[in-house]
């Protein structure tokens, strides 16, 4: 009989109540592994590696819109990442796929149609809801940038995740169990990527992309 460990980040307990729902109505054996914020999501894939699945809120507390999905999709690439967000509109849903999630689930959808999306996706397809008509990214801008963020190392995408929150190094640093002279390693390797010069307008380039989050 199959056995599935799946991983549902989300900090509502009573979404990840319904997803738990959801993913229990699949047939076989199954192992859910909850996570309430990000830190919690990343150390569920560091400690699951067989995962065959996270459910991950698009807005929870530890992250800053895509840089999550950006910092797990980098740091665990054979872990299938699936967007649940209640922010389900056409340029949210093509920007998570662009960056790497292996599907979309909007927090509208009922208990079947969850289902049916996570099944997809573990047969090895990509899910997005049925109103998604899909299209390419119209500002040449934004296109660009994806390609720029997506060589962002996971602990980069992470540090530039925290900027976006308003953390100074010092306190990264701590966050991360590093040294400060490891994050301003890391912040002047991120205004590369970006091509930009200062931390400001890295946050400034990240929401670009990041639209407004429903949570």
């Amino acid at each position: 009989m199959q056995s599935l460990t799946i991983i549902i980040a989300d900090d509502h307990p009573l979404f990840r109540g319904a997803l738990r729902q959801a993913v229990a109505s699949i047939d076989g054996e199954q192992k859910i592994v909850e996570a309430g914020d990000f830190d919690a999501a990343r150390r569920a894939a560091e400690s699951h590696v067989d995962a065959d699945l996270m459910l991950l809120d698009l807005a929870m507390p530890g992250v800053s819109g895509f840089s999550g999905l950006m910092a797990l999709r980098a740091e665990f690439a054979h872990l299938p990442i699936v967007i649940i967000s209640a922010t389900d509109d056409a340029v949210t849903i093509r920007r998570a796929l662009e960056l790497g999630a292996s599907g979309f689930i909007s927090k509208s959808s009922g208990i079947e149609e969850i289902r049916d999306a996570i099944q997809v996706v573990l047969r090895g397809d990509i899910s997005t809801p049925s109103f998604y008509q899909g299209g390419q990214e119209h500002d040449p801008d934004v296109a660009d940038l994806i390609n720029r963020l997506r060589t962002l190392t996971p602990q980069q995408s992470r540090v530039l995740g925290m900027l976006a929150e308003g953390l100074l190094n010092k306190q990264i640093a701590y966050e991360l169990g590093v040294s400060e002279a490891t994050i301003k390693a890391h912040v002047s390797a991120i205004l590369l990527k970006l091509n930009v010069d200062s931390r400001t307008q890295a946050v400034i380039q990240l929401g670009k992309i990041n639209v407004a989050m429903v949570a």
